[in-house]
């Protein structure tokens, strides 16, 4: 199916059954439009297909009333006109093969890299599905060296944990996610670039996977598509990491950003008649966000594992907006950027204070666990102490512990500073304990 920004649609690649039910348009708004005489025959989620003066149009059912349907399109623009005939065609499914690595997709699954037509799956996989039974999956895997040294020493991950990242905007977000994207240890990345901007999508591609294309799967829905399309996007990439963790591979799966897929689904229910609860967000939001990132983790025993990496975009540099606050109960852990830290230069802006993995215990022998403990404590004290030395409140000698900590410290962010283009090592903490040595060993002669 190839659908344009205008919300026409050519079904002739998709094979789909059409069917004899069909009803009729009886309201067109600029939202939704609400089609009568199929009620009985569909259920939430399955896709309305009618024919516009430009050509078919593609909607999703929303709601259900006893007399009629409400159905959101995925086009932008609508062409569709009362009494229009509305067919059927089921829930969205998507048929993803070892093929499509290197690929570019957009929401519907189909190339926009301009490489020509994708070969589909034996298995359609419908998009919006549901994750593994709880007592069935298998547990968390071996830890994951991603290469990033804040990562890797205060906050390590395994493979099927799920982790988000949580900053404010221009805080290097994206940057980040990109550094993990390219991660050893993983068979396949699937990468959602959900709401972001045009031209970030090639520069991603061009320039933060070089090199790394021929193991990733990229779904796009930049800012400028519909709600619905954004909606989409991140529930395609789960779908498509399912494929490749069923076939027993460790994937990747990164959503950049959970934030984008939120503001998608306000826009969705707020259309079908929801009432927003909390900051504008309707109930079904919150329940609709869990949904998708539970389909992360594990897979069933003896199959492989998605470690997914979701990025949360924090309205105002607030921690506790509503998204943020119901992703971070969700998660196996959070990595925390800080406006406060980027405005100094240090990137990635991490705050190793706030930060957490809960899964740390598993990545970690019991040395670095030490290590990483005093580490904290180190920085937390020099942290909390930053005015009073400021404002020269601060005797060297009277506190050894302090003494230690500004000493320390510094070196320590120095060490954390990384740069997409800088080297990787597979060994951060043997690399910061060389460090330190170098930074206080005493001068040749």
């Amino acid at each position: 199916m190839s659908l344009t920004r205008e919300g026409t649609a050519d079904f002739s690649a998709l094979d789909i059954p059409r069917v004899s039910i069909s009803g009729r348009i009886v309201d067109v708004g600029p939202q939704a439009f609400r089609v009568a005489g199929l009620s009985p025959f569909v259920r939430l989620g399955d896709c309305i297909t009618c024919p516009g003066s430009a050509g078919e149009e593609i909607g999703e059912v929303v709601r259900i009333e006893s007399d009629s349907l409400t159905v959101k399109p995925f086009g932008i623009r609508s062409t569709l006109g009362v009494k229009s005939p509305a067919r059927r065609i089921g829930p969205y499914t998507v048929a993803p093969c070892a093929d499509w690595k290197g690929r570019v997709v957009n929401a519907f699954g189909q190339p926009i890299d301009g490489r020509g037509s994708l070969e589909k799956g034996e298995q359609e996989r419908i998009a919006d599905g549901s994750p593994p039974p709880a007592l069935k999956r298998g547990r968390v895997g071996s830890p994951v060296q991603t290469g990033i040294r804040t990562i890797d020493i205060f906050t390590p991950l395994v493979k099927g944990q799920r982790i988000g990242i949580f900053a404010g905007s221009g805080v290097g977000k994206s940057t980040l996610m990109g550094m993990l994207s390219r991660a050893e240890g993983f068979d396949t990345a699937v990468v959602a670039l959900v709401g972001e901007r045009g031209r970030e999508v090639r520069e991603f591609l061009e320039e933060t996977m070089a090199g790394g294309l021929d193991k990733l799967v990229t779904v796009v829905a930049t800012g400028d598509e519909s709600p619905m399309m954004r909606r989409l996007a991140p529930k395609t990439a789960t779908a498509i990491a399912e494929y490749f963790r069923d076939k027993g591979e460790n994937v990747l799966l990164i959503i950049d950003s959970v934030t984008r897929l939120a503001h998608a689904a306000r826009d969705v229910a707020l259309a079908a008649g929801e009432p927003p609860v909390a900051r504008g967000y309707p109930p079904s939001v919150f329940s609709e966000l869990p949904q998708l990132l539970e389909r992360a983790g594990p897979g069933l025993e003896g199959s492989g594992t998605i470690t997914g990496v979701f990025s949360v975009l924090v309205d105002g540099d607030d921690h506790n907006d509503p998204i943020a606050d119901a992703i971070r109960g969700t998660l196996d852990g959070h990595i925390v950027l800080d406006r406060a830290i980027a405005e100094q230069g240090r990137f990635p802006a991490v705050d190793v204070l706030k930060s957490i993995s809960r899964l740390a215990d598993r990545a970690w022998n019991p040395q670095e666990r030490e290590l990483v403990t005093r580490l904290r404590a180190m920085i937390a004290r020099f942290e909390d102490t930053r005015d009073l030395r400021l404002l020269g409140g601060y005797q060297r000698g009277s506190d050894t512990t302090l003494d230690q900590a500004v000493d320390l410290v510094p070196h320590i962010y120095d060490y954390l500073v990384q740069h997409p283009g800088n080297p990787i090592t597979d060994k951060p903490f043997k690399d910061l304990s060389k460090k330190l040595k170098e930074a206080f060993a005493p001068p040749a002669v």
